[in-house]
């Protein structure tokens, strides 16, 4: 500046000797442009010394280094305290943190869309395996099961059936074997639909045989009617409240020479609630359109293979109308029995998905989850199980058309796996992007904020230099 040059070469001048110098006491004005200083005359004479002067200045550290932010602005242009500077580098970031947050919402939308279309894809993938019969056996899962998967056929169902000679189920098979149509004449077998194990089938003997022993004995051998007038024929009772044993059932087994001693089940459908639900559209089986469980990232459990109540195969004249109202077997008597009973290929996978089961599940492997909370352990010992369906029963005509739709059906839905990945990968590139601006923001704000908070002069003060 002017005023040290005009030190420096007083400081370097030879004066006359015996001379005198006037001080000139230098005070600074803030106020000032250019950083210029106003000086004022102190009255006061001091001789002048060969020796070199001493200039101290406060806005100069023990280095030399300029500490004034006056000085300083001419350094650093960041620090220079122009608010244009540092609004246009802020507006700078914010806008490429707002088109990478753009860009990421963007491929989170595709994520999701793709997301919902794989599991449109899966539903029907796994409908349609379920009505083609494609329920995998458990030799196709590593079991080491050594029980037969031949399966049964209804004529080894049904002598099963009578070897319980004093059951329920057992007269009521009897009578309908020899009787024939005489029996339609007796009012309670009139209402009487079948016996609980002969009125499905199963087109897998180890899914047969878990299902069967997820129902039980008594289930399997239980009695199904339709209305509440048929329930109250099969047993009639005396004025003191006990069996009448002549009449209702008990009297027809102590006819043919099978007397009915235990306890038996009944199942009015009259008295049950129907599913509610819809059903799944295009299916000669009238199954259930029940929604699959799902994880949170919306991906159905690994080897969940369906419902059960779904994979019973009913003949065709109990699927319409068996009640008054006009509903099925497998909306009542099935719905009530399985529920949401949900199927999985192994307990492996039926145990990983136990977060998903409300309504209980089996596995191929004979695994059994009765409820929440409750599992069925030990051997098993099945001795009525649902006979094995023959050949490919109730499957739509259109059989070989809907095999290539379930091929067109996989085709996309790896089409859609492809492209959910592209724009999963593509996502979390934009996530990590957005990371490293905001870093660089909070940087900036970090650097901003310590030059806002530097100490300033204060308006109209003044700061001296003196010499020594």
């Amino acid at each position: 500046s002017p005023i040290f040059t005009l030190l420096s070469e007083l400081l370097h001048s030879s004066p006359p000797n015996g001379s005198t110098l006037t001080l000139l006491g230098i005070s600074g004005d803030p106020t000032m442009d250019g950083g210029q200083r106003r000086m004022s005359i102190d009255n006061e004479k001091l001789p002048i010394s060969p020796k070199a002067l001493v200039v101290h200045d406060p806005s100069l550290n023990q280095g030399g280094q300029i500490n004034s932010p006056v000085f300083a602005a001419n350094r650093d242009p960041m620090q220079n305290g122009s608010a244009e500077a540092v609004i246009c580098n802020s507006k700078k970031l914010e806008d490429a943190m707002q088109e990478i947050g753009l860009k990421i919402k963007h491929h989170e939308d595709n994520v999701k869309f793709l997301k919902a279309q794989k599991n449109r894809l899966d539903d029907s993938i796994l409908d349609i395996r379920v009505v083609l019969g494609k329920t995998h056996s458990a030799s196709e899962t590593g079991s080491e099961n050594k029980e037969s998967s031949n399966g049964q056929n209804e004529e080894e169902t049904i002598e099963q059936i009578l070897s319980f000679d004093k059951s329920a189920a057992s007269i009521c098979v009897q009578l309908q074997k020899h009787t024939g149509t005489q029996i339609t004449h007796i009012p309670f077998m009139k209402d009487m639909i079948g016996i609980i194990a002969l009125l499905g089938k199963v087109d897998d003997d180890n899914l047969s045989r878990t299902l069967s022993d997820y129902l039980g004995l008594e289930t399997m051998l239980g009695v199904v009617c339709k209305t509440r007038d048929g329930l109250k024929a099969l047993e009639t009772y005396d004025k003191e409240g006990l069996i009448n044993k002549s009449s209702g059932l008990h009297g027809l087994g102590a006819s043919i020479g099978r007397p009915l001693d235990d306890r038996y089940l009944v199942i009015c459908l009259e008295n049950l609630r129907p599913y509610a639900g819809k059903f799944i559209a295009d299916d000669p089986q009238r199954r259930l359109d029940i929604k699959k469980p799902r994880y949170l990232n919306e991906e159905t459990p690994p080897g969940f293979l369906g419902f059960a109540v779904n994979m019973i195969n009913i003949d065709t004249a109990n699927l319409y109308c068996v009640t008054s109202t006009g509903h099925g077997l497998r909306e009542t008597l099935f719905y009530r029995l399985f529920s949401h009973l949900q199927v999985y290929k192994t307990r492996a996978d039926m145990l990983q998905a136990l977060p998903l089961i409300a309504d209980g599940a089996i596995s191929l492997d004979g695994g059994i989850i009765k409820s929440c909370g409750i599992s069925s352990l030990g051997e098993r010992e099945v001795k009525i199980k649902f006979p094995k369906s023959s050949g490919r029963p109730n499957v739509p005509e259109n059989y070989y058309e809907t095999e290539n739709r379930m091929k067109e059906l996989k085709w996309k839905r790896a089409r859609f796996v492809d492209d959910l990945q592209r724009e999963q990968t593509l996502l979390d590139h934009a996530k990590f992007n957005f990371e490293i601006k905001k870093q660089e923001f909070v940087k900036f704000l970090a650097q901003s904020s310590s030059y806002v908070s530097a100490p300033q002069f204060p308006a109209g003060g003044e700061r001296s230099t003196p010499i020594s």
